[in-house]
């Protein structure tokens, strides 16, 4: 897909990936930008930032009737969508001791907004037989997050709902992608999401949300399902396949050479 003259919607969108995401889809020329996120004064600020072209809506991505009512909206204000990035996410630093609180937050933020949008969304897209759903999952959708356990269950279930939307919608004119970042320099990364981050500690290098966005931009021009900014992902992610047994023991390595440094001891 090309950007230009498109309506685009960035949850998540007021700052790191998402607001990144939203400037470059201006850059490439869309029409409107409209990023959401959940506190208005973030949304305003952001707006303000991205220009006359974009605009901002308070919203909390795990009410279903809220996703439904922002989609409505935009389509009445500025036409039908054509790509729908569904970005928000959340961590939580726990392992098995967390709450079922916690579980039902990160559940419906990291998994069930996505099929909150696609339900939102897809009903105008089909009509017209072509629309763009992009959902950001993570690397630990594919590998693991280590200090995380909601976190990366739900990062492989959201990589699970993008690659059940490709199958179920993708002969009727419906292009998916899901990106699936490692390290990036985001506020989730800077409050400590789980153990940080691997990158902060193995030094694999983080990027800025900028060069994320630049990736992005490519693959939806290139309509490419998984989008990996870590191109050493796709190796990792082979090397989990091939051989599991193996892969497990080299990630408990790691998390043991993290736990070292930090000085910390395994979630729950």
């Amino acid at each position: 897909m090309e950007l230009r003259d498109r309506i685009a919607v960035v949850t998540g969108g007021a700052k790191g990936i998402g607001f990144a995401l939203a400037q470059a889809f201006l850059a490439e020329g869309a029409r409107h930008v409209v990023v959401a996120d959940l506190a208005q004064t973030d949304v305003d600020a952001a707006a303000a930032a991205l220009g006359h072209r974009a605009s901002g809506t308070a919203l909390d991505v795990s009410e279903r009737a809220a996703v439904a009512a922002l989609v409505e909206r935009v389509e009445a204000e500025h036409g039908p969508i054509d790509l729908f990035v569904s970005n928000a996410g959340i961590g939580t630093g726990a392992g098995v001791d967390a709450s079922d609180v916690v579980w039902d937050r990160i559940w419906k933020v990291n998994v069930l907004a996505h099929v909150y949008a696609a339900e939102a969304v897809l009903p105008s897209m089909l009509a017209r037989g072509e629309g763009y759903l992009l959902s950001t999952a993570s690397a630990a959708g594919l590998l693991s997050q280590i200090g995380d356990l909601p976190y990366s269950a739900t990062k492989h279930a959201a990589v699970a709902v993008a690659e059940w939307l490709a199958i179920t919608y993708g002969t009727q004119g419906i292009t998916v992608s899901c990106l699936c970042p490692q390290g990036v320099r985001t506020d989730l990364l800077a409050n400590a999401m789980g153990i940080s981050s691997v990158e902060t500690v193995v030094s694999q290098g983080l990027l800025e949300p900028a060069d994320v966005a630049s990736a992005v931009v490519e693959a939806v021009r290139a309509e490419q399902f998984l989008i990996l900014p870590h191109p050493e992902v796709a190796e990792y992610y082979r090397r989990r396949a091939t051989d599991p047994d193996r892969w497990l023991a080299g990630m408990a390595r790691l998390q043991a050479r993290i736990l070292g440094t930090l000085g910390d001891a395994p979630p729950g």
